[in-house]
C-alpha cells in the first residue's frame, strides 16, 4: 500500500516522539556541566587520604586483604599499607566492619569519578602505629601495647579514631564548596560517614562501663582520652567529645550520655584540612608527616604543607 504524504508525516512525527526521550537524555548527559572550580577540586581530593585509610583498615580487619586485591584500580598505583591484617572479630562486629569496608570502596570511587584524585598514600596501619596513638592519649605506655587487631572491642576502639575525623572534615569543607556537584557529593559522603561514626559510638556506648582487658580501663575512658588527644593535636579548641561527659556538656546541658557528639546546639563540629593533618600525623603539626601517614598525605593541600616549613 502506497504511503501518502500525510501518512509519512504522521509516522515521522510518531518516531520523533518515540525517540525524543532518548535523544533528550543523551543531550543531558553530554551537555551537563561537570566543570568544578580548582578550589573545589582540592577540597574534594583531600578526603581521599582518609577514605583510603578507612577502606584499608576496614577491608583488612574484616576480610584479611585490602584494595590491592579488592579494587586495585582505585589505588592508582600507590604503595600498599604497612602492617594491616585481619582482626579477631566476632560475627556481629565483622559483619558491621565489612559493611563499612564496602562503603569506603564506594566513597573512593565516587570521589574519583568526580575529580582526578591521586595515588593511595603510604599508610601505617600496624598495631605499633595504633599503640603509639593510644599511649599518647593516656600519657604513658600501656602494657601490653594496644593492639587493634586483637579483639572486636579493640578494633571498635581503634575505629573510633577514624570516621569521626573524616566527617568533621566534610562538615568543614561543605560551606567552602561552590559547585552543586561538589556539594551533593560531600553531603552524600557526610551522611554515610556520620552513620558509621554513630554505629561505632552506639556499640561502644552500650559497653561504656566495661573494662577493656587487660588494662582495667573502661571503654568510656578510652573514648574520652582519644577525644582529648584529637582536641589537643588539632589546636582548634573543643571539637571532640567522648561517650560520657559532664551534664553541662551533654545535649541541652542536661545529660551525661553522649552517643552523638556536637556543639551546644547539637550541631556537628567541623575541621579544616590543616587541623585534620595535625591529628592524623600524630604530632600536632601539618608540616611534619608521621602517625598513619609516614610519608605524608597526598593531594595539593597536604603536599603544599610539606613544601613549606615554618620558621622555628
Amino acid at each position: 500500500m502506497a504511503l501518502t504524504a500525510t501518512s509519512i508525516a504522521t509516522i515521522t512525527t510518531l518516531l520523533i516522539l518515540l525517540f525524543l526521550p532518548k535523544f533528550y537524555s543523551y543531550e543531558l548527559i553530554i551537555d551537563h556541566d561537570y566543570s568544578i572550580p580548582n578550589s573545589d577540586v582540592d577540597l574534594l581530593e583531600f578526603p581521599l587520604n582518609l577514605e583510603f585509610l578507612e577502606a584499608e583498615f576496614f577491608l583488612f580487619g574484616s576480610l584479611g586483604y585490602g584494595l590491592d586485591k579488592f579494587a586495585p584500580n582505585l589505588t592508582k598505583g600507590g604503595p600498599s599499607p604497612i602492617g594491616a591484617k585481619k582482626a579477631k572479630l566476632d560475627i556481629f562486629t565483622r559483619d558491621i566492619i565489612k559493611q563499612f569496608a564496602y562503603q569506603e570502596v564506594g566513597h573512593l570511587r565516587a570521589i574519583q569519578n568526580t575529580v582526578k584524585g591521586f595515588p593511595r598514600p603510604l599508610l601505617d596501619l600496624s598495631a605499633a602505629s595504633f599503640a603509639k596513638v593510644v599511649d599518647r592519649a593516656f600519657g604513658r605506655p600501656l602494657s601490653p601495647p594496644f593492639d587493634p587487631y586483637a579483639s572486636g572491642l579493640n578494633f571498635l576502639l581503634a575505629s573510633y579514631l577514624i570516621p569521626y575525623v573524616g566527617l568533621t572534615g566534610y562538615v568543614g569543607a561543605n560551606p567552602k564548596l561552590q559547585a552543586p556537584t561538589s556539594k551533593r557529593l560531600v553531603a552524600g559522603l557526610l551522611g554515610v560517614e556520620s552513620g558509621q561514626d554513630a554505629v561505632i559510638r552506639t556499640i561502644l556506648y552500650e559497653r561504656a562501663m566495661v573494662k577493656v582487658p587487660p588494662y582495667g580501663i573502661t571503654v568510656a575512658e578510652f573514648t574520652d582520652r582519644f577525644s582529648e588527644l584529637r582536641n589537643k593535636l588539632g589546636h582548634a579548641g573543643f571539637k571532640d567529645e567522648g561517650l560520657v561527659v559532664p551534664p553541662v556538656k551533654g545535649a541541652e546541658g542536661k545529660i551525661v550520655g553522649n552517643v552523638l557528639t556536637g556543639d551546644r546546639n547539637s550541631v556537628a563540629f567541623g575541621r579544616t584540612p590543616e587541623k585534620i593533618l595535625r591529628i592524623v600525623y600524630g604530632g600536632g603539626d601539618e608540616h611534619k608527616p608521621g602517625g598513619f601517614y609516614p610519608k605524608g598525605a597526598n593531594g595539593r593541600i597536604a603536599r603544599s604543607h610539606l613544601h613549606y616549613l615554618p620558621k622555628v
